[in-house]
């Protein structure tokens, strides 16, 4: 199989921990699946057209939000949606396709991020009620979804650096179509969508990317790896 080739959508920082974790678990997980994996770190303000997307067999849409250009990183995850490209959302992904979701299917023109627009009335996107900061948590997986299927497990615990998550005024308008909660939190604040409509849709609060840096394989980096890679899981 030729090299496959996945485009990082973000605005890449040594400094973010996330973005270090990223950089060595993709290396892990082509080991482990003998594959090669082409890596492309594409910043979000040089996105201003699905033609730039063309011949990238996954899109990982990472970490470290407010990125220099929302509109850069909503036009990535469209075209994934839209495309039938695997997509992988943590941490600022998961938000972001949450606001095109909003904006695209649901027509909601005014759906908004709380970092960068306090005052939207429409804030699909709004603070969490206690920050994870460097925080972890165990996560309840819904049986029978891919991130459970891709843990084997009916928990996970894993890490976060995140103040803003998915606003309940508007949990059940959004959750309402092909998108579903798939993880919960203890309190059962959403943790995790999936589109069920799609060959790989998976958007997470929490950063699964952060087992590479103990030398571990993230279970779901290898689940988005083998729906890019056209694997059986």
């Amino acid at each position: 199989m030729s090299a496959l080739t996945i485009g990082l959508i973000g605005d890449r920082d040594e400094a973010i921990v996330a973005h270090r974790a990223i950089a060595a678990a993709l290396p892990l997980t082509a080991r482990a699946l003998g594959l090669t994996i082409d890596a492309r770190w594409l910043s979000t303000d040089t996105i201003t057209s699905a033609a730039e997307l063309h011949g990238l067999d996954g899109l990982w849409c990472i970490p470290g939000s407010p990125y220099r250009s929302i509109d850069g990183a909503l036009l990535a995850i469209r075209h994934a949606r839209t495309h039938g490209v695997p997509l992988l959302g943590t941490c600022g992904g998961f938000q972001h396709a949450v606001i095109e979701y909003a904006r695209d299917v649901l027509g909601w023109a005014d759906a908004e991020h709380a970092e960068t627009t306090p005052d939207a009335s429409r804030a699909v996107i709004s603070l969490l009620q206690c920050a994870l900061v460097e925080a972890s948590e165990q996560v309840q997986l819904v049986a029978g979804s891919r991130i459970a299927r891709a843990y084997a497990a009916a928990t996970a615990h894993e890490g976060y650096h995140c103040r803003y998550g998915l606003n309940p005024d508007f949990r059940a308008a959004l959750l309402r179509g092909p998108l579903r909660a798939t993880a919960f939190d203890a309190q059962g604040d959403v943790r995790a969508i999936e589109h069920d409509d799609h060959p790989f849709y998976v958007l997470t609060l929490f950063q699964p990317e952060r087992a590479a840096l103990r030398g571990a394989v993230p279970p779901l980096v290898r689940a988005f790896v083998q729906a890019c890679a056209g694997l059986p899981r």
